[in-house]
């Protein structure tokens, strides 16, 4: 199989002549019949199907575009070295093979965290981040036919609003009443390698060589001898693997079917898991605190995990919690609202602060570019919950940060010279921030900033459960969540210009 993919492969005289259509028809062929094998339980069937994909001229080739076409693309590895002309990514799919393969230590960087602390990630090479990208269209069906149910994080087809959605759906009755908060402490730096290489279902000496590859520091090489590095494409589904089966553990001393299910569902503890941040829901503390957390922690600590005694609480549903950046709470009058948090609101108004007082010199035009996608992307974010009147605040909060702006650009000039030179009236709406510019054409144009309160509140449609969006009976209905996106997008309010 190998010669003949390679045969493939030297037969292809150029990149742009490849039928991508044809690729992808084949890759998600091989992935339905995994799902099947796998959801029959045929192990063997199931090893022989991966070899196959990983091993096809189609799997390479698309594991290459991937690494090739996605935002990490131009960052390098420990060997600086990116593919990004038409034959260096040929060259690349013909690199991908198991024999001889051995991993280069990674490039450890730090990004910021939002509690001010740093978050170690580690680069793989771009044949490294190829060869897990191929890896991975063998193991991510297999991940997606046994992933829980009230997982939602790093999945095909699922994403933050819905594990939301989920919440508010569990909290509408006025019973479950409490929330455990879990925050696992260093979860992709501490998973037992050991666990990993004994039930993860792939390779386990290409596995096995990835975490053991260690990262350099500088010019410091460190050993891994624990972890799957956070920058490595197949670093959350091997997370989710390893945190999958929590929702089963918690149905065996809850069950909702069968003897105890009385018991079982008069508890309500219901996961919902997004990646490593969950919550479990209970109907007293003593429950909670008794008898789930303890569940929580002997699962963790078979896979070299345990949650972390600062984060992790116990909250009643009128304080609130904070959930993906929203806030979850049940007010005095009774009712349910889901809105953005003010860590959420808070760290938005300060990266604006941040870009405004950066552009002194700036023109208005490139200042309203910089921030435009920042606002927008944020309020597409929380168009799903109860946001009106905190969309309403931000866009106060930024033109009262814009108008200082304006002010100390021109500290000689009176304020009504600033409001003609920087706001203008627009519809029903005054005070706009706009900046003109000329466009490729010659024509004079204004660019205006971007409202949070143009976003139309929508409520979120959950995602079914049950979707494997490898498994050909759920294409349709993967096709049509697709289609409704596309047309919510289509008809939400863009930045205007107008000449």
């Amino acid at each position: 199989m190998t010669a003949q993919a390679g045969a493939v492969l030297d037969a292809i005289a150029e990149w742009e002549s490849i039928d991508w259509a044809s690729i992808e028809h084949h890759v998600r062929r091989l992935q339905a019949r995994i799902v099947k094998a796998t959801t029959e339980g045929r192990w063997n069937k199931v090893k022989a199907l991966q070899h196959l994909l990983t091993h096809s001229a189609s799997g390479k080739l698309l594991a290459v575009r991937r690494v090739t076409q996605n935002d990490g693309s131009k960052t390098p590895g420990v060997d600086g070295q990116v593919w990004q002309t038409p034959g260096a990514k040929l060259q690349g799919a013909r690199s991908l093979s198991a024999r001889g393969y051995r991993p280069l230590p990674l490039r450890r960087i730090y990004i910021p965290k939002a509690n001010g602390k740093r978050r170690p990630l580690g680069i793989p090479t771009v044949r490294d981040r190829a060869m897990q990208a191929l890896y991975l269209l063998g193991l991510e069906p297999i991940a997606e036919t046994l992933a829980d149910r009230s997982s939602y994080g790093f999945r095909v087809g699922r994403r933050c609003a819905d594990a939301i959605e989920r919440c508010f759906v569990s909290f509408t009755r006025p019973n479950p009443a409490w929330v455990l908060e879990g925050d696992i402490k260093g979860c992709f730096d501490n998973i037992s390698h050991q666990w990993l290489l004994d039930h993860v279902p792939m390779n386990r000496s290409i596995l096995r060589k990835w975490l053991t590859s260690g990262f350099l520091e500088g010019q410091t090489f460190v050993d891994t001898i624990s972890g799957t590095p956070q920058g490595g494409i197949i670093s959350p589904v091997l997370a989710n693997l390893a945190l999958d089966g929590l929702d089963q553990r918690l149905r065996e001393h809850f069950p909702h079917r069968g003897k105890g299910c009385v018991r079982g569902i008069a508890s309500q503890v219901h996961l919902i898991r997004y990646a490593d941040d969950f919550i479990v829901t209970g109907r007293t503390k003593e429950l909670l605190a008794k008898t789930v957390k303890p569940v929580v922690e002997a699962f963790l600590a078979e896979r070299g995990l345990a949650l972390s005694p600062e984060k992790t609480r116990i909250t009643h549903l009128r304080e609130g919690f904070d959930f993906l950046g929203q806030n979850v709470r049940r007010y005095p009058n009774g009712k349910l609202l889901i809105k953005p948090s003010r860590d959420s609101v808070a760290r938005l108004l300060s990266e604006t602060k941040r870009i405004i007082d950066e552009s002194r010199a700036m023109a208005s035009s490139l200042l309203i570019l910089r921030l435009n996608p920042l606002i927008r992307g944020w309020a597409s974010y929380h168009r799903h919950v109860v946001s009106k009147r905190v969309f309403a605040r931000v866009d106060y909060q930024i033109f009262r940060q814009l108008w200082r702006w304006a002010c100390a650009r021109h500290p000689q000039k009176g304020r009504r010279w600033i409001k003609r030179k920087y706001f203008e009236r627009v519809a029903m709406r005054d005070w706009c921030f706009f900046g003109p510019y000329v466009s490729a054409d010659g024509s004079r144009l204004h660019a205006r900033l971007f409202h949070a309160t143009s976003v139309r509140i929508v409520r979120h449609v959950c995602v079914r459960e049950a979707l494997n969006p490898y498994d050909p009976a759920w294409y349709e209905y993967l096709a049509g969540r697709g289609r409704r996106r596309s047309a919510a997008a289509a008809s939400a309010p863009q930045a205007s210009a107008q000449a």
